[in-house]
């Protein structure tokens, strides 16, 4: 799945609404039709349900479900924010078709509001501001903002919560972006939905088929992908049933340490549950009968003592190379890291302490092999790479810089 980013979506949507011959009303109603579907599949028609719209597209679409809902028998009350008088024309259009509907509870917002008592009973449904928001919200819509969030009521956004950037976030004051319990985006994942920070924002996000031009999606470049399950699927072969053990590769997996054996056991259990053909662990010799007992498909061979202190000499010219899972950081350790990266040129894998071991001797990033990949988690990530990092989208613009600078492959 393409990760695109909200320029990216515009174009996508106008390619949309060009080839299937719609108007931009058309669009909207149905993007509001589906989430509509989704409000009605969650709530009875009893549920309280106040709803914020505000004046652009993302209003518009609100207005649309409100009319929606009303004809479902709902009865949301309905406030549209236009105090700068400058709605957008769908989203006027829209309001126009709302007041229409009989025993609607409609307040249009253009001098003073009077904000309705909120409770945790209550559904609130959040269309004030969309993924093409440029700015932080400021004014008055910071505190609607903040008392929505201080209500506990239950908060279903449109599209993003309003506030929140569909791609970076950092820097904005949280305090002024919706806390979403249900994001209901169209079509697309936005890129700020996948850091860790923002999930208290986004809550749940269920993705809604908008029926989006494939042929749009297809031709519109994007530098970020979600790898789903039927990726993945497409691309585990069938084994032979003829093979033999060394026709599925060999993997050496240097792991371990005293007290840290159980890594080394995942890790070759890992490489075996991949599909090598034979894999061979070099660990200290106290894992001997730790590794035989638990992974007695794998073969051992043994460092000299209970800490690698020794070079990693490589008898065998195996297909994969992993290093790292619980080796220990000591000095000896370092320098059999450092002597492996200064004679080894072909790509392998860097994990867990032969990356903390690179990053007590910086001077090592540049001797890993291209092409090599790199599986830290977030603190060996800020020790690799600088400092501590305050969120997951500081660290994947570093991770990006990071692995175009070294030529590797970064899993974080």
């Amino acid at each position: 799945m393409k990760i695109f980013t909200t320029e990216a979506i515009r174009k996508i949507d106008e390619a949309t609404i060009k080839s299937q011959n719609l108007t931009i009303l058309d669009f909207m109603e149905r993007a509001a039709q589906e989430v509509a579907c989704e409000i009605v599949s969650r709530w009875r028609q009893s549920q309280r349900i106040v709803m914020f719209a505000g004046p652009g597209n993302n209003g518009g679409d609100a207005l649309a479900v409100a009319r929606q809902l009303y004809e479902q028998g709902y009865r949301p009350e309905v406030f549209l924010f236009n105090t700068g008088s400058r709605l957008s024309p769908a989203c006027s259009t829209n309001r126009d078709r709302l007041v229409q509907v009989p025993g609607v509870i409609f307040t249009e917002v253009m001098h003073s509001f009077d904000p309705p008592e909120l409770g945790p009973s209550d559904v609130v449904i959040d269309g004030l501001f969309g993924s093409g928001l440029k700015d932080p919200l400021k004014g008055g819509f910071t505190s609607l903002v903040q008392y929505i969030n201080n209500s506990n009521a239950v908060v279903v956004s449109i599209d993003v919560p309003s506030g929140m950037f569909g791609e970076w976030n950092m820097g904005q004051d949280r305090r002024n972006i919706i806390r979403a319990h249900l994001t209901l985006a169209f079509q697309f994942k936005r890129l700020s939905f996948f850091f860790k920070e923002n999930a208290e924002l986004v809550g749940q996000v269920k993705v809604l088929d908008i029926d989006i031009d494939q042929a749009a999606i297809d031709s519109t470049p994007t530098d970020f992908y979600l790898i789903e399950r039927e990726d993945v699927s497409r691309s585990i072969q069938p084994l032979n049933p003829y093979i033999n053990k060394y026709d599925n590769g060999t993997v050496l997996v240097v792991a371990g340490s005293y007290g840290m054996m159980g890594a080394a056991i995942l890790a070759a259990r890992g490489a075996m549950r991949s599909g090598a053909g034979l894999v061979t662990v070099r660990a200290p010799r106290c894992g001997y009968v730790p590794i035989q007992a638990a992974a007695p498909e794998a073969l051992f061979e043994a460092d000299n003592s209970e800490f690698f202190t020794t070079k990693i000499d490589l008898h065998h010219d195996f297909s994969a190379v992993a290093l790292g899972p619980g080796m220990g950081t000591r000095p000896e350790t370092i320098d059999a890291v450092d002597s492996f990266l200064k004679s080894y040129r072909k790509p392998c894998i860097l994990d867990a302490d032969a990356l903390r071991c690179i990053a007590l001797r910086p001077v090592l990033l540049r001797s890993i092999p291209a092409d090599s990949v790199l599986t830290p988690h977030a603190s060996e990530f800020d020790a690799l790479f600088g400092g501590s990092h305050s969120s997951d989208e500081e660290r994947l613009k570093k991770a990006i810089e990071a692995s175009k600078l070294y030529r590797v492959t970064i899993v974080l």
